[in-house]
């Protein structure tokens, strides 16, 4: 390691990881806004889920000031968080065959709608076979997932694939097996994982190439503003009342 601090160090790595996935996903991040934006023109539905940390970077852009009102969380209880008791539980639901195709049955998604799946390792058979199945219904699915480890791991899911195996289009968060930045000869296990910072960035990234791409279009992209804002509250009672039919978290 360098000289510099583990703050410093952290934050240059993600930084390095920041600037890789700007230039490197450039096209991959380019092409899933455009679907962000064929979706909402078409009339679809945006949906995001993520198990354990990965749903940070899904809730991330829910209902967020300056982001797509259209954008709902599928949820699947016990997954998303770490506010399940134990937290271990998380994890292992995460591996539980089946448990997708439960949760997409009595979910609205449906054909024409497009569903953001996280997943930094894209290994254990929940994302897999949420992917599978949205497929399976009509439903474009993009995955964001470090692809590092459809090399370096086993799939848990019966099929031996990975989440990246079934999308439409896959953003590469490039990072590395582990998740942990750091090492320190005093510290016996590597530290610092950087995922949601990229996560989150990456997909930040597609919400505005999708806002951008539908304003090139002349249409109206549908964002939200801060509530902490004169005017915030009214603007986006606007919005929400304009695309409740597509809107399923005010329910």
């Amino acid at each position: 390691m360098s000289d510099r601090k583990p703050a410093g160090q952290f934050i240059d790595a993600a930084i390095d990881l920041l600037r890789r996935v700007r230039d490197e996903e450039a096209d991959t991040v380019e092409a899933a806004g455009t679907l962000l934006a064929d979706t909402v023109q078409n009339g679809g539905r945006l949906f995001a889920f993520g198990a354990g940390h990965s749903s940070l970077a899904a809730q991330d852009v829910v209902y967020r000031a300056g982001g797509l009102a259209l954008m709902n969380l599928l949820a699947v209880p016990g997954v998303v968080g770490v506010d399940v008791m134990p937290a271990t539980l998380g994890s292992a639901l995460e591996r539980v065959d089946g448990l997708a195709s439960a949760v997409l049955d009595s979910s609205p998604l449906r054909e024409g709608d497009t569903l953001v799946i996280i997943s930094l390792s894209g290994r254990n058979a929940l994302p897999v076979e949420m992917a599978l199945n949205a497929r399976a219904l009509g439903v474009r699915v993009i995955g964001v997932t470090s692809v590092a480890y459809a090399s370096r791991t086993k799939s848990r899911h019966t099929s031996g694939t990975f989440l990246k195996d079934h999308c439409d289009i896959v953003l590469d968060s490039k990072i590395a097996v582990g998740d942990a930045e750091l090492t320190l000869d005093t510290v016996p296990a590597p530290f610092a994982p950087a995922s949601t910072v990229v996560t989150s960035a990456l997909l930040q990234a597609v919400m505005a190439t999708a806002a951008a791409t539908l304003a090139d279009r002349g249409i109206e992209p549908p964002l939200l503003r801060s509530g902490n804002v004169d005017g915030g509250h009214e603007w986006n009672g606007r919005v929400l009342e304009q695309y409740r039919d597509r809107i399923f978290y005010r329910r």
